[in-house]
């Protein structure tokens, strides 16, 4: 055998001290890497919320739309004003549009939906939602309806007939501002 090729085979000596060493660094280091994280989880400052996020009371005003939705003709100022009044109370809006037939018989399920659905105003706005205000009002007394357009007042619906749209959206928003806040205080 060479002895270049012999020498290489030996094993170097290792130094009794380092073997034992090793274990503990490594532990040590586990240790050390453990406490960072800990530290960092448990010190990390808490997000902020996003600031699109919005908390709302638990008042709800509804709207009840022709099929267009909110941008009907007749329905556009009134989810204007009805937007701006949530903006000002923190209270809830939502709109439903009548599918369908555009006629009071149609629309009545459609309104009897947003009844069922806990709002403490519902509004109207186009022929077919106002025809189904006008012929359903009477069946819940104690809930608040205002009618936007031409119709009749009756105990628990108010009309808001207006000609200008923005008159229309500057009337909606005081009369649902002051229906979310009576809803709150309750």
């Amino acid at each position: 055998m060479d002895k270049r090729l012999r020498g290489a085979a030996r094993a170097r000596p290792v130094a009794v001290g380092s073997r034992r060493r090793r274990p503990w660094l490594i532990g040590g280091a586990l240790v050390f890497v453990l406490v960072a994280v800990g530290l960092t989880w448990g010190l990390w400052p808490e997000g902020s919320p996003d600031p699109r996020a919005r908390v709302y009371t638990e008042a709800t005003a509804c709207l009840l739309t022709p099929a267009g939705g909110v941008v009907d003709k007749y329905a556009a100022p009134v989810w204007a004003g009805m937007q701006q009044a949530s903006l000002a109370t923190h209270g809830k809006v939502q709109y439903l549009e009548v599918d369908g037939p555009q006629t009071g018989e149609n629309a009545k399920t459609y309104l009897a939906t947003l009844i069922a659905g806990k709002c403490d105003l519902v509004l109207t706005a186009g022929e077919a939602p106002n025809a189904a205000l006008a012929g359903s009002a009477v069946a819940y007394p104690k809930l608040r309806f205002v009618l936007v357009g031409k119709g009749q007042a009756q105990g628990n619906v108010s009309v808001l007939d207006a000609a200008e749209p923005s008159q229309v959206t500057e009337r909606v928003r005081t009369v649902v501002t002051a229906a979310l806040e009576a809803s709150t205080a309750d």
